[in-house]
């Protein structure tokens, strides 16, 4: 049981950092205008996401083998509901930060991104 639990500590700390990352103030990020221009953020949060449901998904299907999919699909919902709540955490609570739908949207492409990726990885036919 308590090496199953060492499978968890890479997913731990990716959601530290991201919910870190997630919650700095606005005022904390380069104005830059060329990165608005290549869409950053959106490429940024895609891949916070789609690590976040990889390492997930990884660590359970480390834990426990018996019903991956359901596992993976799980995750990856859990990772966007994950997102939307720091969308509103970001509106009410983080200075200079607003909800963007266009966040949520590069949250979901990234989980489903992790998604199709453990389930091509871990899924032989």
């Amino acid at each position: 049981m308590k090496k199953d639990f060492l499978f968890f500590i890479p997913a731990l700390i990716w959601l530290v950092i991201s919910t870190i990352l997630l919650t700095l103030p606005g005022s904390s990020f380069p104005k830059e205008d060329w990165l608005s221009k290549i869409w950053f953020d959106k490429w940024v949060h895609i891949g916070m996401f789609a690590m976040m449901t990889f390492l997930w998904s990884w660590a359970f299907h480390k834990s426990d083998k018996t019903q991956p999919v359901k596992s993976f699909v799980v995750v990856a919902i859990f990772s966007l509901i994950y997102g939307i709540g720091m969308e509103y955490v970001q509106k009410y609570f983080i200075v200079n930060r607003a909800f963007d739908i266009g966040d949520i949207v590069a949250d979901a492409v990234g989980s489903l991104i992790g998604f199709l990726f453990v389930m091509k990885r871990y899924l032989k036919k």
